[in-house]
């Protein structure tokens, strides 16, 4: 099929009696409930549960080899290929799917606040909770921009049509598959609402550098002269509960571009983890979970519909998806000037990473290529325990370029404007998972916010044996011995062995990068080969 046909099928979905377009919160609400789809909790939120994918499930997804695209992207396990003909016989049958269904959902909108940089987005939704979702998470129209709203590309999600994989030439009965010719998102199989964000994610990490725009998977804040922080990191890192900072303006979330304008949101909502969420903790993502909201997979009790954020029993990973508008400290239009402070978080399940060190430029290039981490339980499907993983960019399941294009970007960024990097441990200290304990978050939260406020710019440091990291020796608030890792731990020995143990693994898996300069790697990399 053509773009044309593709269009035309689209265009007959679209012109059906069953078709309900740009409904508010309240009808989204209301739909979802009576068709049984969630229920309400005692805040007002709208609770529903996914089924067994609780997470993204990265080997089902895929990008259509088309000609226009076939040199561009980065082939492999990420960006998995798949022919135009899997793509365009699933579609038909989606579409078709869609046409005998009682009701299906359209929202349009735009996902990036840059109205230079923006595009147009349609998604059309099987099911109501979805579509609310999609409503609160990427950015709502005005009511002038509705009508001249033409979508440049179209999610199309379908998550009680399943796949036959002997048939339909996919991995499960599971598929998230973009056509970027086409301009298609297709989605079935999961109900998974994340599937929808990260989607989008991966169409502006296309797009953007083509505009040499760098796209970021990181949040961002203001402080009140104006002065930008980023903070680049994976699903449980930290991410969305650093940024959001009562003392700052909250930028965004989760995903950003940086143009020669400054930064923006690519997003109008945020997509926050909940396990273990308090209000004394994390009081802006409580206090956000009200009517509107769509909580996945937290457990609720039936009677009192009161949520337990503690119970991890359906997924560890339970997410809450709400308006940015929400959060009270936030910028709107949700963008801001260019960066002072860019923060690298990783979840050290090894134990031996500082809570916080001093990144040069070139350690900076290296970490953001290594994008070094723990992938936390629940954040995909399979994964009950941290696992340490390399995530390049530190979001390489949504990038379709080669990674040395964002690197470079980064590198020009840092060049530019003179941004101060920092590597923040939020992971395990004292010891490795299962013997250390988790870094305490107020300790982070003070190392991170003397960072921003520019109060270690200029500290004393002592550089790490092993790694080569720059590490304050004092940092007000924070004791003396929880800065230098190796100090936390009884056993000495113990942690010089995991520390080289770590070093290894980081110089193993930069081996795979075959064009990056020698500069990078030989003022970057670990002092330990």
């Amino acid at each position: 099929m053509n773009s044309v046909e593709i269009k035309n099928e689209l265009n007959e979905l679209l012109n059906g009696q069953n078709i309900r377009t740009q409904l508010s919160v309240p009808q989204l609400v209301e739909r979802a409930t009576a068709r049984g789809e969630a229920v309400l909790t005692v805040e007002g939120a709208l609770r529903a549960e996914t089924g067994k994918y609780t997470g993204r499930s990265p080997k089902d997804k895929f990008i259509v080899e088309e000609a226009s695209t076939k040199d561009q992207i980065d082939w492999g396990k990420v960006n998995q290929p798949i022919s135009a003909e899997v793509f365009d016989n699933l579609y038909v049958k989606v579409v078709n799917f869609l046409k005998e269904q009682e009701e299906v959902f359209v929202f349009n909108g735009y996902a990036g606040a840059d109205k230079e940089s923006r595009i147009a987005i349609q998604v059309v939704n099987e099911f109501a909770w979805h579509n609310l979702f999609a409503h609160q998470l990427f950015i709502r129209p005005t009511a002038e921009e509705l009508p001249t709203h033409l979508a440049d590309f179209t999610i199309v999600s379908a998550p009680s049509f399943k796949a036959d994989p002997a048939v339909d030439g996919t991995n499960s009965e599971a598929f998230i598959i973009t056509s970027m010719e086409k301009k298609i998102i297709l989605i079935g199989g999961t109900e998974y609402g994340g599937e929808m964000k990260k989607s989008i994610f991966g169409i502006m990490n296309h797009i953007l550098p083509q505009k040499d725009i760098f796209p970021m998977h990181c949040s961002a804040n203001v402080g009140e002269e104006g002065d930008v922080a980023l903070f680049f990191g994976l699903s449980g890192t930290g991410k969305t509960t650093l940024s959001a900072d009562a003392d700052r303006k909250l930028i965004g979330d989760d995903e950003h571009g940086w143009s020669d304008n400054g930064v923006f949101n690519v997003e109008g909502g945020c997509y926050a983890k909940t396990i273990n969420l308090s209000a004394e903790n994390e009081p802006e993502i409580y206090n956000a979970i009200k009517f509107g909201a769509v909580l996945e997979n937290v457990v609720v009790d039936e009677e009192t519909r009161v949520c337990n954020y503690d119970d991890g029993s359906l997924t560890e990973n339970t997410r809450v998806a709400y308006p940015i508008d929400y959060i009270d400290n936030i910028v709107l239009p949700s963008v801001a000037g260019h960066p002072n402070t860019i923060i690298f978080l990783t979840a050290d399940a090894f134990g031996v990473l500082p809570p916080i060190s001093k990144l040069t430029k070139e350690q900076a290039m290296y970490h953001f290529l290594s994008g070094f981490t723990s992938k936390l339980a629940g954040t995909e499907r399979g994964v009950t325990e941290p696992e340490p993983v390399f995530s390049t960019c530190f979001g390489s399941p949504f990038l379709p370029l080669p990674a040395t294009v964002y690197a470079d970007m980064l590198g020009k960024k840092i060049d530019e404007y003179g941004a101060q990097v920092f590597l923040v441990n939020t992971g395990w200290t004292g010891g490795g998972y299962g013997v250390g304990s988790r870094m305490k978050l107020s300790y982070t939260r003070t190392m991170v916010r003397a960072a921003i406020d520019g109060k270690l710019n200029d500290v004393a440091t002592v550089q790490d044996e092993v790694f080569g990291l720059h590490i304050p020796q004092h940092v007000e608030g924070v004791p003396t011995e929880v800065l230098n890792p190796r100090d936390a731990w009884a056993d000495k020995a113990a942690y010089d062995a995991q520390a080289k143990q770590l070093a290894d693994l980081f110089n193993a898996n930069f081996q795979k990068f075959t064009n990056v300069s020698e500069e990078i790697t030989s003022k970057g990399a670990p002092l330990v080969k």
